[in-house]
């Protein structure tokens, strides 16, 4: 949004540059005309590839700032019993701790793991990074993802997500343990 906003203002700003209209100061009737070319600091191409560099470095960075917001929400469940279908203190299932800590930050998820896998766009393993969503499928009689964490730290090869578990409640986990590795399907990245 931020990105077209600059991008339009820009290209109004260049479009629309011409006679200036009436300008009224302390009561006295003054009229100020500019052409185009006499305009100081005109917009080049090399001035608009910068801008929009620009532009990418401080949607990453909100996006950044988003991503560690929605995981101090989540770790905040940490200990917390499972439930299934729970979205509370009380108990919370894989998917609701990430519907519930998505939606603290006013991001809307699917409260369902299967659909949730369709949010968002497809990542390989090695461009993971905070905020990132991990599916896996841990039902042996059904190849369908059942099962979704957020990833809350990458450390070289090492990824650590945070997920609710039938055992342990809400707790935080390395995708290097082998069950976790043999379960994973897909990355997704919605931020």
């Amino acid at each position: 949004m931020f990105k077209k906003f600059i991008i339009t203002s820009l290209c109004l700003g260049v479009v629309s540059c011409g006679v200036v209209k009436k300008k009224t100061t302390y009561g006295s009737k003054r009229t100020a005309a500019v052409a185009a070319s006499e305009l100081p600091g005109e917009i080049d191409s090399d001035s608009i590839s910068d801008i929009k560099s620009d532009e990418k470095v401080i949607e990453s960075e909100i996006s950044l700032n988003r991503s560690e917001e929605i995981i101090n929400t989540a770790l905040t469940f940490t200990g917390v019993k499972y439930k299934y279908g729970g979205t509370t203190r009380k108990g919370m299932d894989c998917s609701g701790l990430l519907y519930v800590s998505f939606l603290e930050h006013d991001i809307y998820l699917p409260r369902v793991s299967y659909y949730m896998a369709n949010e968002g766009k497809k990542i390989k393993l090695d461009e993971v990074s905070k905020g990132d969503l991990l599916f896996f499928t841990t039902s042996k009689r059904r190849k369908r993802i059942n099962h979704v964490g957020l990833v809350v730290a990458v450390d070289g090869e090492d990824i650590r997500f945070i997920h609710s578990t039938t055992s342990r409640g809400v707790i935080v986990s390395s995708l290097k343990e082998g069950y976790w590795n043999y379960a994973f399907v897909k990355a997704t990245r919605v931020l």
